[in-house]
């Protein structure tokens, strides 16, 4: 076990565990985590009245409650600014040093214990809309109060997981970016396979290939 695996605090990786699970599941920003599997595309959202909250699964609301992403960052995640939670978990495959994982954990918590409040809200906004909807004497001065409640609440969610990913890209190295962008299937290793034409010696010197 190297060293940066070493240095996350026992409870960190508890906490990350179902942080990681969900984020692997079929919650996500778009509302379809529960979505039941029909054969008839007339009814693809039956089985969503069940809910709680018309607009978010169990699923969904799971993954906001423990702080998850929730595919909130991905304009930072899919263009080099890796997330803290994913860094922290291919620690060793990254090669983070001891003082890189202190970093990385700490904005984590930092980030983990805003996104719980931010997503506490978000989620209490949902519900109110999904309540009044419920009733018969909505007036469409109320909804314009519960729209712009949610919007800003679910833009305020967004940004405590987007800010934290400008924070990342100085906490590491160029090399351990493009490691992790490998290693999330968002760009390919340059190491697998040398091209037809270039000498292998160089080519891998070149690509810092091992």
């Amino acid at each position: 076990m190297s060293l940066a695996k070493r240095t996350l605090p026992a409870a960190l990786l508890i906490a990350l565990i179902p942080a990681f699970a969900l984020a692997q599941g079929h919650g996500n920003a778009n509302g379809a985590g529960n979505a039941h599997q029909h054969g008839d595309a007339t009814a693809p959202y039956a089985g969503f009245e069940q809910r709680a909250i018309k607009s978010l699964s169990e699923e969904d609301i799971a993954q906001i409650r423990q702080g998850g992403g929730w595919g909130l960052a991905l304009p930072a995640e899919l263009n080099g600014k890796p997330g803290p939670a994913h860094l922290l978990e291919l620690s060793d495959e990254l090669g983070l040093t001891a003082d890189q994982v202190d970093a990385i954990t700490a904005l984590y918590q930092e980030m983990r214990a805003e996104a719980i409040a931010a997503g506490d809200r978000f989620i209490a906004a949902e519900a109110a809309l999904s309540t009044a909807f419920a009733g018969s004497d909505l007036s469409q001065d109320a909804l314009r109060k519960l729209l712009a409640e949610a919007a800003d609440a679910r833009a305020a969610l967004r940004f405590v997981h987007l800010s934290k990913h400008l924070s990342t890209p100085q906490m590491l190295s160029a090399d351990q970016i493009r490691k992790y962008q490998i290693l999330r299937g968002y760009a390919d290793d340059p190491c697998a396979k040398v091209p037809e034409g270039h000498n292998p010696t160089m080519w891998r010197h070149h690509n810092g290939c091992e």
